[in-house]
């Protein structure tokens, strides 16, 4: 029902402007058309206004399309997994002491940035770090305090965590000044935010669950469609008053494909089927569509998840895609094998990834690294681009590599993974850039370093082809560019979780010490530059060792980077990879027991 608190002044313009907002509210790409024939479509009612104290409160009501059955979970006895972690051997006292006072570095920037926030922007969504006020990212919900409740615990800060457990009650989900609700953020950020919190604290706060339940029970309003497939940007007051929603024709794949593990891990915890059925359906259409694709194996960047087609000719593992592909060996994981869907979809997709988007890259100093690059259907060749929200993919080919036994795999993720740490190393911050495009390698296995073919590179990136050896050396200097990269697009850094990550996956994995020391390298410069009197921001330049500092610290970097950074140098059984599997927020949640 839709709850709205009496008002006695009903301005015209108010009314006008609210019906406007309803109009107005399609995610990006979808058709601003309703079906009149059915019922529940078509122009809604003049809304009651939300202005004052006057809100707009979501209940439940009756779905427009009903689920008559739903998908059970598999109720077939988990299966053994191979182990994940490595068999790391006793430390000695004088390792134990280096490694925790990288620890204690990690913890004391993280509380730094906690007490900003908790200071000048809690119950907002996000702290600014430079003029100390706030912004409202996400709903409105506290994004950066929910998003935080598992590091605060995985840290040891009681009495911050016990703070934000009093917090959180005030929250109210029912309601929020958005017009739009992002599905896939409020998923992994406030669902997987509580259940990480819930699972990690073996279940003894109850309210955790509660609110879990409260999130879920919201964003489920987004799939009642036609074809149970969510609005992805979902116009919450037309189903709040009891109108039709429709999927978008142009549906982000991330966005469709990474609401499997936190609406799973409900089911589990709440035994009410209806969270996975919603998530089922999503992966039987990709699974069913996965061969049909324009480079079968893979999905592309955009789908049309109205008309339930694969058409878009772009494909990458990286932003708009990556969580997607991240997920098959983490709901693999978390149903515990009971099924062999997901990794039937994982090998699927491995294979063109290997064929068509990893390439090697042309470095001064001899390092053997790779990255994923992006593809076009109709070209042959791969975009040698770079992205910072690709690294991930390090670490979830070396989790393929363990969990579905692909022991060859487990150097293509080293060699993912060493690539991210050379695109630190090689910028005068230390920093790796958001976006940059190196010189590929023609062989994966023999590349020697070529000077001239670097500069033919440059030249073609900037379309100087006929410029000779003098341009290539003018552009060097003037975007100041590293041995072996091209161009770099975007130059700021964003606080972002994704090398660090991969670096942390990898060591569990290895248990190679050098990756301890590459994440220690990277923490003390991504602190250097990002410290602010109040938090950390973001920078706008990597090049730059003076470079501007940015007023975003988006909750990843309480949630993911600096927790990635604080669980490299923590004892291997906190938060052990055979025991948990963390969504793409790094929320941990407890896998179904089974011996390998």
């Amino acid at each position: 029902m839709l709850c709205v608190r009496k008002s006695y002044f009903l301005p015209t313009f108010v009314i006008i402007f609210l019906t406007y907002i309803l109009f107005s509210s399609l995610p990006p790409g979808a058709e601003l058309s309703y079906i009149d024939d059915h019922p529940g479509y078509g122009p809604p009612p003049p809304m009651p206004p939300a202005s004052g104290n006057d809100q707009i409160h979501y209940r439940k009501r009756p779905e427009l399309h009903p689920v008559t059955e739903y998908i059970p979970l598999p109720t077939a006895a988990p299966s053994p997994i191979p182990r994940i972690q490595y068999d790391f051997q006793a430390e000695s006292w004088f390792g134990r002491r280096r490694r925790v006072k990288k620890q204690n570095a990690v913890r004391n920037a993280f509380k730094h940035a906690w007490n900003g926030y908790k200071r000048y922007a809690w119950l907002r969504d996000e702290l600014s770090p430079l003029s100390a006020e706030h912004r409202e990212s996400f709903g409105g919900w506290a994004a950066t305090l929910v998003d935080s409740l598992d590091s605060l615990i995985i840290m040891g800060l009681t009495d911050e965590f016990e703070d934000a457990l009093e917090a959180i009650e005030q929250i109210d989900f029912s309601t929020t000044s958005f017009t739009q609700i992002n599905i896939f953020e409020t998923n992994i950020r406030y669902l997987g935010g509580f259940l990480g919190a819930y699972d990690l604290t073996n279940g003894s706060y109850p309210m955790l669950l509660k609110k879990a339940t409260e999130v879920a029970d919201l964003i489920y309003g987004a799939f009642d469609t036609r074809n149970r497939m969510p609005q992805s940007r979902w116009e919450w007051t037309r189903s709040a008053l009891g109108m039709g929603i429709q999927p978008s024709r142009n549906t982000i794949l991330a966005e469709l494909g990474s609401l499997n593990l936190e609406f799973t891990r409900m089911s589990q915890l709440t035994q009410d089927p209806k969270y996975f059925d919603a998530i089922q359906r999503i992966a039987d259409w990709l699974e069913a569509a996965q061969t049909r694709t324009k480079v079968p194996g893979l999905w592309p960047m955009m789908v049309d998840a109205h008309d339930m087609e694969f058409t878009d000719p772009r494909f990458t593992v990286g932003g708009m895609a990556d969580s997607t592909y991240e997920y098959l060996p983490k709901e693999h994981m978390l149903l515990g094998a009971q099924t062999n869907q997901y990794q039937k979809m994982y090998d699927a997709a491995m294979d063109p990834i290997k064929e068509r988007l990893l390439f090697r890259a042309m470095t001064k100093d001899g390092k053997d690294v790779m990255f994923p690059g992006n593809l076009r259907a109709a070209k042959a060749t791969t975009e040698p681009q770079v992205e910072h929200l690709k690294c991930f993919l390090g670490g979830m080919v070396g989790i393929g590599a363990k969990v579905f036994d692909r022991p060859d795999e487990l150097d293509i993720a080293r060699k993912l993974t060493d690539g991210c740490i050379w695109a630190y190393d090689i910028m005068p911050t230390g920093i790796m850039p958001e976006a940059l495009y190196v010189s590929p390698c023609d062989k994966l296995d023999e590349c020697e370093w070529d000077e001239q073919k670097w500069h033919h590179d440059i030249l073609r990136r900037y379309a100087k082809y006929s410029q000779g050896e003098e341009a290539a050396q003018t552009l060097i200097s003037d975007h100041q560019l590293p041995p072996g990269v091209t161009e770099i697009p975007d130059t700021k850094y964003m606080l972002r979780p994704e090398a660090i990550e991969s670096v942390f996956i990898m060591y569990r994995i290895t248990g190679d010490k050098e990756l301890q020391d590459a994440a220690w390298r990277m923490f003390r410069n991504i602190e250097k530059m990002t410290q602010t009197r109040y938090a950390h921001a973001a920078i706008s330049d990597v090049r730059n060792p003076n470079s501007a500092q940015l007023d975003y610290m988006e909750s990843f970097w309480l949630a993911e980077t600096l927790k990635y950074f604080y669980l490299i140098f923590s004892e291997p059984d906190v938060v052990n990879l055979d025991e948990y599997v963390l969504n793409t927020e790094a929320h941990p949640f407890r896998r179904p027991s089974a011996s390998p």
